[in-house]
């Protein structure tokens, strides 16, 4: 047989040249790779981390739909997007059933603000969730690449083990380079499958034993909102400096940094007063936004009960009947339960009046 010739015009490809389409992998029974090249031979020329946006011809007209590059510039022959089709997906869905190689999209970009190479540091910590973990393995791969020694902490939480996107690739760097540590923490195990690994959604005493630096590491996150919105609310609390975390949204990828939305997170001010009614014992006291439930309920002679005093035992899980807390807990309380309006006092922190059922 002949050996295939791979035409290569010394060129960076530009996005007034169509992508072609050359081959489809399954990742899990939902995701799916798909990998792009440019019919000319033109090499690719992005920063890893960042997004191209694909022009699909789905039945009923044409939709755009944005996809993170999983590969890595430092592979540029081809480029790699790995998405996910949902309940009601349209674009990823037809990708899936229609694309055969040698079929060609239009394609703009690649483009985006989500790269180590925006942010150099000497040490990384990428968090990530579900499809969130795109990014991290075009960055982690790039460093990989790069020859020199990474000093990367990369954590992921999925649902399953067998959910985990790229963990033969990730198992594969990380068995071969001692500066990649790789963490990774599932709500389930699989039917019939050990699992050795981290268990729960992320807390503070999970990530520090993560990553017992993480003070010293340049963070990049990524994953649904109210994921990103808890490792905030954990980095914030820990006294980590936000001027040096990066998020990407699966929602809408920003293109430039003045698009980047500003970040209003809830962080308790020492200077703001706020109130707590104790309702079954008929006391009200003043206090600070820093102060916590637990505190000022000790502080004015009553007893809830506690252990852990960090988030973790449950021990303190109190009915919260009026008002709002900003609460950063360490697994010690289900969503039903704060759904049904429960907190741990001894993590809750007043913002306003607060009325709780002591």
């Amino acid at each position: 047989m002949g050996k295939q010739r791979i035409n290569w015009s010394g060129e960076p490809w530009d996005d007034s040249e169509m992508l072609e389409f050359t081959q489809m992998i399954p990742e899990t029974a939902d995701t799916t790779t798909f990998t792009f090249r440019a019919p000319s031979g033109a090499w690719f020329d992005y920063e890893p981390g960042q997004f191209v946006t694909l022009d699909l011809p789905v039945p009923g007209g044409n939709v755009q739909r944005t996809y993170t590059l999983s590969s890595s510039p430092s592979r540029p022959m081809h480029v790699s997007i790995t998405a996910k089709a949902q309940p009601d997906s349209i674009g990823t869905r037809w990708m899936m059933d229609n694309l055969k190689p040698g079929m060609k999209l239009k394609a703009w970009g690649p483009s985006g603000i989500f790269s180590l190479q925006r942010h150099s540091a000497k040490k990384y910590l990428f968090i990530s969730a579900g499809s969130g973990i795109t990014p991290m393995m075009s960055m982690t791969t790039w460093l990989w690449d790069s020859g020199l020694k990474p000093d990367v902490v990369f954590v992921h939480a999925a649902r399953r083990p067998s959910d985990v996107l790229f963990s033969e690739q990730l198992h594969h760097m990380a068995n071969r380079e001692s500066g990649l540590q790789l963490h990774i923490t599932v709500e389930e195990h699989d039917e019939f499958r050990s699992w050795h690994g981290y268990r729960g959604r992320i807390s503070q005493l999970m990530l520090g034993l993560m990553a017992p630096d993480y003070l010293e590491r340049e963070v990049f996150c990524c994953g649904p909102e109210p994921f990103m919105q808890a490792v905030r609310d954990i980095l914030i609390s820990l006294g980590y400096d936000m001027d040096r975390y990066h998020q990407e949204s699966f929602g809408a990828p920003v293109k430039t940094e003045a698009q980047a939305p500003e970040l209003d997170d809830v962080v308790p001010d020492e200077d703001a007063r706020a109130e707590l009614v104790f309702a079954a014992s008929g006391i009200s006291a003043r206090c600070h936004e820093t102060d916590t439930v637990l505190t000022i309920a000790k502080a004015n002679g009553l007893n809830i009960p506690s252990g852990c005093t960090f988030g973790l035992c449950g021990t303190c899980k109190t009915r919260k009947l009026e008002g709002e807390v900003h609460m950063v807990h360490n697994g010690g309380i289900s969503e039903e339960d704060i759904e049904e309006g429960y907190i741990l006092a001894c993590c809750s922190n007043p913002i306003g009046k607060v009325v709780v059922d002591v």
